[in-house]
């Protein structure tokens, strides 16, 4: 399974077929019904376009993508949320955070061992008892989808947007953080268990806001961002900044506790 994540990390839009092929030239024995059941199991989908053949049920809410076209000025004018698989020494576990698109930074994370919605709310929470954005932007995920995330955006709001189905590129930030994570801090351990990968995604979380500088920013983090004011717009048209205390992010709660032991 962390052969398939990295590979797909590499190529989202390789589906079970190619991912099967690529793990036979590395030498690993395994068919394409193994790799879509593991992929299914790992949340993983290929990012091409379908033909839309259904419609979505009569109860069922549906959002348009917003995103199209619009400039980014400011933070906590977008939000995204997305899912990804973290590998451990034995098992693995589903990572959701939540980030604003204009810094970068990742304002709630949460780790769970299943897919129900109850993890995504949880950080969707945290993320807004620090602000509020104009719009927020996930997938079509059941977990994103459902009357707990919705409500709750709406009962704030918030405007909803979604990607369009398998589209890598709507999302792009949050697909961009996911691999900083990976290669920077999953890909280097074998967690033991939930404690010790809340422990240290934690450690990273912290650094990436705090310390880790990105070049699309100015060689500024991303907490400096997120909580300066824009004073000045120069001639280049690049975004002066005040920049008071970095944001400090507060460490989630883990709702892992079957595997704890």
């Amino acid at each position: 399974m962390r052969l398939i994540d990295r590979q797909y990390l590499a190529t989202p839009f390789y589906g079970a077929r190619k991912i099967a092929a690529w793990l036979k030239s590395q030498g690993q024995r395994v068919n394409r019904k193994r790799v879509r059941r593991l992929m299914r199991m790992m949340g993983l989908k290929s990012i091409y376009r379908r033909p839309r053949t259904s419609v979505p049920a009569p109860g069922d809410k549906t959002y348009p993508y917003l995103l199209s076209g619009i400039k980014i000025t400011r933070p906590n004018q977008v939000w995204a949320a997305d899912i990804t698989y973290i590998p451990m020494a034995r098992g693995f576990l589903y990572l959701v955070a939540i980030i604003d698109w204009y810094s970068r930074c990742v304002l709630s994370w949460r780790l769970s061992n299943t897919l129900d919605a109850d993890f995504c709310v949880e950080a969707l929470e945290e993320a807004l008892r620090k602000g509020r954005p104009d719009i927020f932007n996930t997938d079509q995920g059941a977990q994103f989808t459902g009357e707990a995330f919705t409500g709750l955006l709406e009962q704030h709001g918030v405007r909803i947007s979604r990607d369009g189905k398998g589209c890598y590129s709507d999302n792009l930030f949050i697909e961009r953080l996911w691999r900083s994570v990976k290669y920077e801090e999953v890909y280097l351990k074998a967690y033991q268990d939930g404690r010790e990968a809340r422990a240290d995604i934690g450690d990273y979380f912290r650094f990436y806001n705090t310390e880790r500088p990105h070049q699309a920013l100015g060689y500024r983090t991303p907490a400096e961002v997120f909580t300066s004011t824009p004073v000045a717009v120069t001639s280049a048209g690049m975004i002066e900044f005040l920049i008071p205390d970095p944001l400090r992010i507060a460490g989630p709660t883990l709702n892992i506790v079957p595997i704890l032991s």
